[in-house]
């Protein structure tokens, strides 16, 4: 897949002070949305229009981020309504965005909508690498019936990246309950917004069922996207990890007016219960679903934020391995330079480890991977301290430290053939 990661865009530096000035999840938010400034004065007015949004959920002030005591398990936003009896839910005609991550206590969502007695599931979509997760970043998805419940599935990532009023002809409540990774690039959100915009074209409501950010909420790093690079893998005008859940992310969407028409959306986010910032996913409990291919671990979700910029350069971030997105390499690197250089800069959260991998098939991932069967050298990144890893300054060390390793670094940059795993 193709990202808008490495295209002309704005820096957003967030430095240790800034951090630390961000006490609350609300001045946290705030930054994230008026490009990363921690002054109160100007984050006011996004406060203002994400607390009064046509919604159950507000955005929680003062969240610690430090405890004595074990964090008690998270409850995902789907687990919530279902607990309630989908009363949100009650006598309508329900279309549902989800993929192989919409679990209810290991049940997919869509057969716990489809049993439920007070409500009628009539149509799912399905975004990229489809409702089970198995296609490659940019393979198209086709319409299908849903075998278990006769249901049709409408793809949002083939002829059309959005509901159609076709599509939406039956449907009163659009349900999106998607695992996001917190990353601008990542598709999900993008779907989340064009569906969004399509539910307030047709009148109906949208429901997003939240769910933990992998990252833990606290950071945002690297760079806030130029408006006219917007584009379906880079939507919003936020820092390249913005450190939101997607119900957040729905909530600043609205607020904000990133998206044209929604003033008429009635938006709902589902809390979850029991996810405080900070948290990793160990914290909450839950169990690691791959979002994507590539994403395997939820560690991976942490250091993808940063490492997905390797995929627009020809060295390997470890696709056709067990640990894409955390480990880089090359055929011609040192891999203990490359790490004791690394190392040495005492980057916050992080040390390298110096490793050797060989990119290979791996089933119901890839077939063929990028640098199939070359062995290479380089570094694992690992990360040691999450609130403190800063993903997008780590990954420009690493490629930096690549490029004066190479006698030619403009070859780092030459177009790599395409990946199916990507992502």
């Amino acid at each position: 897949m193709t990202h808008s990661f490495v295209d002309s865009c704005v820096a957003c530096p967030i430095d240790a002070p800034q951090r630390r000035r961000w006490g609350s999840a609300l001045v946290l938010l705030g930054a994230l949305l008026v490009g990363c400034t921690s002054s109160p004065e100007s984050m006011q007015p996004v406060i203002d229009s994400m607390t009064t949004t046509s919604s159950t959920t507000t955005i929680a002030a003062a969240v610690s981020t430090t405890t004595t005591e074990p964090p008690p398990a998270v409850t995902v936003g789907a687990e919530v309504l279902a607990d309630r009896g989908f009363d949100l839910l009650d006598g309508k005609r329900i279309g549902a965005i989800v993929n192989q991550t919409s679990l209810v206590r290991g049940e997919h969502l869509i057969d716990v909508l489809h049993a439920a007695p007070n409500l009628e599931l009539v149509a799912v979509f399905a975004p990229e690498h489809g409702v089970r997760g198995t296609a490659g970043a940019g393979d198209l998805i086709d319409d299908e019936v849903d075998s278990a419940t006769g249901v049709t599935i409408f793809s949002l990532y083939g002829e059309t990246l959005m509901p159609t009023p076709e599509m939406l002809a039956d449907v009163d409540v659009l349900v999106y309950d998607l695992q996001d990774v917190g990353g601008r690039f990542y598709t999900y959100v993008s779907t989340m917004g064009l569906a969004m915009q399509a539910a307030a074209v047709a009148g109906i409501e949208f429901v997003v069922l939240d769910r933990p950010d992998p990252s833990g909420g606290l950071n945002a790093a690297g760079y806030v996207l130029e408006n006219d690079q917007r584009s379906f893998i880079g939507q919003y005008p936020v820092p390249a990890a913005y450190g939101m859940t997607a119900g957040e992310l729905a909530l600043a969407i609205v607020g904000q007016g990133w998206i044209e028409g929604l003033e008429p959306l009635v938006l709902t986010v589902v809390e979850m219960q029991g996810w405080r910032r900070g948290m990793t996913w160990e914290d909450t409990g839950l169990t690691w679903v791959p979002p994507s291919p590539g994403l395997q671990t939820a560690a991976s979700a942490v250091t993808y934020l940063g490492t997905v910029l390797f995929e627009a350069t020809s060295i390997s971030y470890g696709g056709g391995t067990l640990e894409t997105f955390e480990v880089i390499g090359a055929e011609w690197a040192d891999e203990i330079a490359v790490a004791a250089h690394l190392n040495g800069h005492q980057l916050p959260g992080v040390v390298f480890v110096p490793v050797s991998f060989t990119p290979g098939p791996l089933p119901e991932r890839t077939d063929n991977p990028r640098l199939n069967g070359i062995e290479m050298s380089g570094v694992r990144i690992q990360v040691t301290d999450p609130g403190l890893f800063e993903p997008v300054g780590t990954a420009i060390y690493v490629l930096a430290e690549f490029a004066q390793a190479h006698s030619e670094a403009a070859a780092l940059f030459e177009s790599p053939a395409d990946d199916e795993e990507s992502k």
